[in-house]
């Protein structure tokens, strides 16, 4: 069940940061929380996350 809220979290994020806020910020949010639910909640692993994540839908955008 708690992995089904994180992938529903991560696709409800990425769509919306995808068409309100741009790639990137969209990619950031949604590596953010993967990054998050992945690593138990540390703190490096959500800024890790967010980095990659950040990154890719930069790429994306493109």
């Amino acid at each position: 069940m708690k992995m089904t809220k994180s992938i529903l979290v991560v696709v409800t994020a990425l769509a919306m940061g995808s068409s309100i806020m741009g790639c990137t910020l969209g990619g950031a949010a949604a590596g953010g929380v993967i990054g998050h639910e992945a690593t138990g909640g540390s703190t490096a692993g959500t800024i890790g996350g967010a980095v990659v994540g950040g990154v890719i839908g930069h790429e994306l955008g493109k």
